[in-house]
């Protein structure tokens, strides 16, 4: 009890409270949206949000429904903050149960909003978004118990290029350069490129691609391989959902993940000089 009350309660009270503020926040935000002209039209937010409130998008269950799901979204995400095991079988497991919840939730939230037909559009990127953390969280093993290893004379020194060292992140970047843009490709409008023309490249590919860098970097300093092979793996998405006006989306990926690298790369320089001082 005592750790469910400094632990627990406060992460889920304080993502809870950022669900809600979220869905408060873009429902203003919807309401201000220039829809049928080219002007932002800013309301009195008391005024949209308790109209919304009271009528709801449709039927007056809506506003309780989305708020009471929207605080267990922001509780169950602010849990995942805490580690949710040590050993191994029971971090899976827990991970698992964790997983289902949460789609549990976010399919439960998208049938109440956009109708059953539209789960595929929500469920599909949060396990896309699972299993690159997931696979983030394997890389970072992997590295750790390599570094293990290394100290204890069981491995042998840095690859040419550390391609050895930049083998488990491929996987990464086959995820996030690849299977991520076309899984986001499927549910495009068309017409309206917003998620592959606009999220996906200044977005998603710079934040995961500058991370990813950064985590390589600091276990095994500079790895100019992982960056080259983010900016090869999304050459045939740039053909297959867009042109080649795109390519340059090729090079945000491959200097975000050169950006992330070289910094990790520095912090690992400057751990090894003071292990040698």
């Amino acid at each position: 009890m005592e750790e469910l009350k400094r632990q627990w309660l406060p992460r889920v009270l304080t993502g809870g409270l950022v669900g809600v503020a979220l869905l408060l926040a873009f429902v203003y935000l919807f309401d201000a949206m220039p829809w049928m002209s080219h002007s932002w039209h800013f309301r009195n937010p008391f005024i949209v949000l308790g109209g919304w409130l009271l009528h709801g998008w449709g039927y007056p269950a809506a506003p309780a429904a989305n708020l009471c799901l929207c605080f267990l979204m922001g509780a169950e995400a602010g849990v995942a903050t805490l580690p949710f095991a040590d050993s191994g079988r029971e971090l899976v497991a827990r991970s698992l149960a964790h997983f289902a919840v949460m789609s549990a939730t976010v399919g439960l939230w998208a049938a109440v909003n956009f109708g059953v037909r539209e789960l595929p559009f929500f469920l599909i990127p949060l396990t896309l978004v699972y299993a690159l953390v997931w696979l983030g969280r394997w890389v970072g093993w992997y590295a750790e118990v390599a570094a293990i290893r290394e100290k204890l004379g069981l491995a042998p020194g840095p690859s040419l290029f550390h391609w050895k060292e930049t083998l488990p992140y491929v996987g990464f970047a086959f995820l996030l350069c690849d299977v991520l843009p076309l899984a986001l490709g499927i549910f495009e409008v068309p017409g309206i490129p917003v998620l592959v023309g606009i999220l996906l490249p200044y977005l998603l590919l710079p934040v995961g691609g500058f991370m990813s860098g950064l985590s390589l970097g600091r276990r095994h300093g500079f790895c100019p391989l992982y960056p080259l092979a983010c900016g090869l793996f999304y050459v045939p998405v740039v053909f297959l959902l867009m042109n080649s006006s795109a390519l340059f989306h090729c090079g945000i990926v491959l200097c975000a993940a050169l950006a992330g690298n070289l910094a990790g790369a520095a912090r690992h320089h400057t751990r090894e000089k003071r292990g040698e001082e």
